[in-house]
């Protein structure tokens, strides 16, 4: 929210669901928000135009994500948008979702058929749904997916930002499994922490213990090899992962110009060191050649 505010990036819709940050937020970390968002939406769409948004998405541990809206406003909504996440934060963006007209209103437009479901722990319409799950049980999680009329026949992308990290690393290959057994063509991308072993990485892990956040599935960052053979070994047919100095290198100069210009940032080797501690991978199972 703060990163928008400042001009990062355009997002209307997070105002709905994040109260304005009330101090400013370090400028590395408006540029690794900007590099992570505009990365992952880049891999978003690719897919949605191969597919030609015949498709649809799972958004594991959503929290307050705004991408069925921004997709909605540039006409790229697949034919479902699934959203999962614990009950209490479904709850919580539910309530949003009901009170805010500017979030309400996307879903009824883009919604055909019998009357929307709506409960305290899921929302359901022919083209948003959230569900409240836990992902470490992917029993529970098909079961109320499929309730919600996920289709496994669709191509189907599945996308992951700091959430298998806080998983044990049985219980997010658990779900990479699940996933890669279950949709014949799918993509599956994740956004996390990499090269954790080193001295860089070892001092982010103290710190967030600090703050009672406990990386349980630390061990699988600990390399962009690590990252890639944990879905390969998941049953996944291909996989990359690079770090997000490298995305950040990819993105478009004349915009990355932009942003650069909006906040002075004093420690580039800091910035540096805190993206190559971040990365995004993506696999793919394709049976019919996409």
């Amino acid at each position: 929210r703060f990163a928008v505010s400042v001009g990062y990036w355009e997002d209307p819709y997070i105002q709905y669901f994040v109260r304005q940050a009330k101090e400013r937020k370090a400028p590395e970390i408006n540029r690794g928000y900007y590099a992570r968002v505009h990365g992952v939406s880049y891999l978003v769409k690719a897919f949605l135009k191969k597919t030609e948004c015949n498709c649809q998405i799972v958004n594991l541990g959503a929290g307050m994500d705004t991408l069925f809206w921004r997709l909605k406003d540039e006409n790229l909504l697949p034919r479902k948008y699934f959203e999962v996440d614990f009950p209490m934060i479904v709850a919580r963006k539910i309530h949003n979702i009901k009170s805010k007209p500017p979030l309400s209103k996307p879903i009824m437009e883009s919604h055909s058929g019998d009357s929307l479901l709506i409960d305290c722990h899921s929302l359901d319409s022919s083209r948003y749904s959230i569900v409240g799950a836990d992902l470490r049980c992917t029993s529970d999680l098909e079961e109320k997916l499929r309730k919600h009329n996920l289709d496994t026949h669709l191509p189907t992308l599945l996308v992951a930002e700091c959430v298998l990290v806080y998983m044990t690393p049985q219980q997010s290959a658990n779900l990479l499994k699940w996933a890669a057994s279950t949709f014949p063509v799918a993509m599956f991308i994740n956004y996390e922490q990499v090269n954790m072993r080193d001295r860089f990485g070892q001092i982010m892990i103290e710190n967030l213990q600090r703050r009672q956040c406990n990386l349980a599935g630390v061990e699988v960052c600990s390399s962009l090899d690590s990252q890639r053979e944990r879905l390969l070994l998941s049953g996944w047919d291909t996989a990359r992962a690079i770090d997000m100095m490298k995305v950040y290198s990819f993105l478009p100069q004349a915009d990355v110009k932009r942003i650069e210009s909006l906040e002075f940032l004093d420690e580039k080797e800091l910035f540096e060191q805190l993206m190559q501690h971040y990365c995004i991978c993506w696999a793919s199972k394709d049976s019919s050649n996409l």
